[in-house]
């Protein structure tokens, strides 16, 4: 039993294991120069995978190219020298290999064996809890961590990578449907299991779905995939093609009429020169926070109930032959797409019943199973993880800009509470961020943040060292 009175008092705690937790966790060995106490609260078995990076499938490929996907911002081959490393892709030349899109298993498993060297070589010591955290509270200038076995920790810092949750189906009557008829898109064997000839219903059109569609297909399903959508828009795919030359810069002066104006008109000038309007994108990849932060907030309100879903299949794309895959299951009929408001599902005789209503008439379907695939859950409202539901309730953080994620420093990545005051010890990345920094769940934001939240860490943490 554990002894609750006296707490374990370490220098920082990363809650979450998956891959902001690791990326934290290894941008900390590697900044460290003196003994800090570290510990990682995961209660997985496995680090780094959360549900992105679990998935064991060879078809569920990443979304960026093994060239862009490093862990470490000051080394962007280090990535493909991993997968040279374990001899991953052999017949690839480098140029090849930056260019592919790898399996996403691979990337799980690099950034285990970066973080064991790493622990070789810091400083500082890394343990492992596989605890939940279930409460943070400030405590004598720090924080105070309850864990689901009982155990007390206080932590000098604190930074939350608690990463993402899986948002509820929104279906009147899903809640009821027997355990076997319905799974969630992040439950790898359980989409897998689905698979046979009879019709599955997909809730969602985004990038849950293209991983549920790739991996039934691999699994045998013959019976047709239902993809039910209220805009009827899916990822679109990456291309190769000459760079855009256009200066992005203007843009963030501009308002977000004038800007989609300006993206359209740049796009038609790059296919004048062949180049594709992927290419177009590519130029305001490294400015997503600034053109998320310099909108004024009716702008902000305007993209996310107008424009959001033409942004995230034009900006999170992915790799051609998976989008060459659902081009041709369109063109066959065994995926068929419908822009629908859903309503409801009951089970039947013979399996489920979904009703919805598509240009204003009732239409349904008769299905043998459902699939989640709704993808990452944003409000703050609408958080599941026990932590973070203690968090907002009791005052210690409150939601972030139009109740997206929790609220954050637009400079900094310092937890803000109900009252608007920062905490000097509690840091955020990830998901989490979402309404301060839009752009904050792809891997190449997620390094940046990470390695900013362990220097900030270790600044504070080394400076108060007697």
């Amino acid at each position: 039993m554990n002894d609750t009175a006296t707490p374990h008092r370490i220098d920082l705690a990363i809650i979450g294991g998956g891959a902001a937790g690791a990326l934290t966790a290894l941008h900390l060995l590697r900044h460290a120069t003196t003994p800090l106490k570290v510990q990682l609260f995961e209660p997985a078995s496995t680090l780094a995978e959360g549900i992105a990076y679990a998935t064991p499938a060879p078809q569920h490929l990443l979304n960026v190219p093994a060239g862009r996907m490093s862990a470490l911002p000051d080394q962007p081959a280090d990535f493909t020298a991993y997968l040279r490393q374990v001899d991953a892709f052999p017949q690839d030349d480098d140029a090849t290999l930056a260019g592919r899109f790898v399996p996403r298993r691979h990337y799980a498993a690099y950034l285990r064996q970066r973080l064991a060297e790493a622990e070789q070589a810091s400083s500082a010591q890394l343990q492992v809890v596989a605890q939940a955290v279930l409460s943070l509270r400030r405590h004598e200038g720090a924080a105070r961590l309850e864990l689901a076995d009982g155990t007390v920790v206080d932590a000098r810092q604190v930074v939350l990578a608690c990463g993402n949750s899986v948002r509820p189906i929104p279906l009147a009557g899903a809640d009821a449907l027997p355990h076997e008829s319905i799974a969630e898109a992040w439950d790898y064997d359980g989409v897998r299991l689905l698979a046979g000839d009879q019709a599955i219903g997909i809730i969602g059109s985004g990038l849950s779905m293209v991983d549920s569609v790739v991996a039934l297909f691999a699994a045998g399903q013959t019976g047709v995939l239902h993809v039910f959508s209220r805009h009827a828009l899916m990822p679109l795919p990456h291309a190769h093609g000459a760079p855009a030359t256009y200066d992005p810069q203007p843009l963030l002066a501009m308002g977000l009429r004038a800007r989609l104006r300006t993206l359209r008109r740049h796009a038609r000038e790059a296919a004048t020169h062949g180049i594709p309007w992927q290419s177009v994108m590519e130029r305001i990849r490294p400015l997503g926070k600034a053109l998320w932060q310099t909108l004024d907030e009716a702008d902000q309100r305007r993209f996310l109930r107008h424009a959001v879903r033409h942004w995230d299949v034009h900006r999170h794309r992915i790799a051609e032959e998976v989008h060459v895959q659902l081009r041709d299951a369109l063109a066959d009929g065994r995926l068929q797409l419908h822009r629908v408001r859903l309503q409801g599902v009951v089970e039947t005789d013979t399996g489920l019943r979904l009703t919805a209503l598509s240009h204003g008439a009732a239409v349904q379907w008769d299905l043998g199973a459902l699939v989640n695939a709704t993808g990452v859950e944003t409000r703050a409202e609408g958080l599941r993880n026990p932590l973070l539901r203690q968090l907002l309730a009791e005052g210690i953080a409150r939601p972030g800009p139009h109740g997206l994620g929790l609220d954050s420093e637009a400079a900094g990545d310092r937890l803000i509470d109900a009252d608007g005051t920062a905490h000097g010890a509690i840091g955020v990345l990830g998901s989490l961020r979402i309404g301060t920094l839009w752009e904050s769940l792809a891997v190449p934001e997620l390094r940046q943040q990470a390695e900013d939240a362990a220097r900030h860490a270790v600044r504070q943490l080394e400076a108060a060292m007697p």
